[in-house]
This record gives structure tokens, sequence and C-alpha cells, in this order.
């Protein structure tokens, strides 16, 4: 375990190193973010009560589009130069290369949200700030299940040319539990819900997290063996 872990912070490492050369992931996934955002506050926006129902949606919704966009461009770094082949022939374990690109998923994808909260809150009129501590901990828990999925299906579209299509197809149906869990969750927090009425889709989802990181470690090793 302890060669897995050092395996996955060398590779979150690369990929921080690359994108603060290049911001090519975070700037092209919150671009994307933003703009289906602003679009859907411009939709669906009517009054107060509509915003507070429509805003959980159109959040979750951009997280999840630009996760897709997020991996895909994180995986085609390791298409490139055939990196991906290097690090299968490398004597490191291969869960640890899976741990290491969903936790540079994850570091992603929060940093597009870290945008994307306070812009629903501008373009919805509501208050971001008031539930600000257990919004993050719905998005923290949604965000670990739904990259650990990602993670898992996004190596099998390294070589397929229609990579986002294809990852888009498989993975949506897989993380519905914990989207709409997220957005529910979302919505009764926004409506004055107490944390505590919370815990049941808190515990839902971390079960789909679980499932999916422990998925992920054992699958990704056949599943990228030729």
């Amino acid at each position: 375990m302890g060669l897995t872990l050092r395996v996955a912070l060398a590779i979150v490492a690369k990929d921080l190193r690359i994108e603060a050369r290049t911001g090519d992931v975070t700037i092209t996934t919150g671009l994307f973010a933003v703009l289906t955002t602003i679009l859907a506050s411009l939709s669906f926006y009517i009054d107060q009560e509509t915003a507070r129902m429509v805003a959980p949606g159109v959040l979750w919704i951009a997280i999840a589009f630009s996760g897709v966009l997020a991996m895909g461009r994180s995986w085609a770094r390791e298409r490139e130069r055939d990196v991906m082949r290097a690090l299968l022939m490398a004597p490191i374990p291969r869960a640890g290369i899976y741990l290491g690109k969903a936790f540079g998923a994850f570091l992603f994808l929060a940093a597009v949200e870290v945008v994307l909260v306070p812009l629903v809150g501008v373009l919805f009129h509501l208050d971001m700030w008031s539930i600000l501590l257990p919004l993050a901990a719905l998005l923290a828990v949604g965000t670990i299940g739904f990259v650990a999925a990602g993670t898992l299906f996004s190596v099998l579209t390294v070589r397929t040319s229609a990579r986002d299509l294809v990852l888009s197809v498989v993975l949506f149906p897989l993380v519905t539990p914990t989207l709409l869990g997220g957005v529910v969750a979302t919505r009764d927090l926004l409506g004055g819900a107490p944390l505590e009425e919370l815990w049941g889709w808190l515990r839902i989802m971390g079960a789909f997290d679980l499932v999916f990181i422990s998925a992920g470690m054992v699958l990704f090793d056949p599943l990228t063996s030729d």
C-alpha cells in the first residue's frame, strides 16, 4: 500500500506540474462550466422560488459535464507520446495509477467548483455563504464518487477516437445515484433543511464512493491488461 500511495502522489504531482504550465484542463473545463451555468440561468430563472428549485440541477449538471471533459483531457495527456504504455510497463502497482489520476481529476473539478458555487449564487440570487460548509461536504462526497467511476472507465477510451462521447454513454448511467443524491440534497439544503436531514443522502453517496474506489483499485489492472 505504501508503494501504491507513492505512485499515486507522483502521478498527481506530474499532472499538477503540467497543469501549472499549460492550464489546459482547468481553463477548458472552467469556461465550459461557466458558460453552461450562465445559459441555464438565462433560460430558467423566473423568480426566487424557481431559482431555489432549479439552481441545484444547474450546479450538478455543470459539474458532471465539465467532469467528463476534465477526465477526457487528463487522459489525453497519457495518450500522447505513448505515456500510458510506459506507465503500464513500469514496475509499479497499477492501482497507484488509478488513484493518482482519480485524485488529480478531483483537484481539477474542485477548482472548477470553487468558481461555480459563487457564480450560481450570483446568477440565481441565492445566499450560498450561509450553507457553504454543508454544501462543500456534499460537493466533496459527490465529486469523489464521480471521479472514482469516471477514472475507471476513462482508461478504456484512451485509444478511442470518440472518447468523450463513449465516456458519457458509459459513465452517466452509473453515476446517476450520486448525481440524484447531490441534486436532491442541495435542493433541501437551499430550502433550509438542517444538516442532520441530509445524512441519508450523504450515506448513500459515501457508499457509492467506497464501491467505485474499491472497484477501481481491483479492476484497473485487468482492464488495462493487453
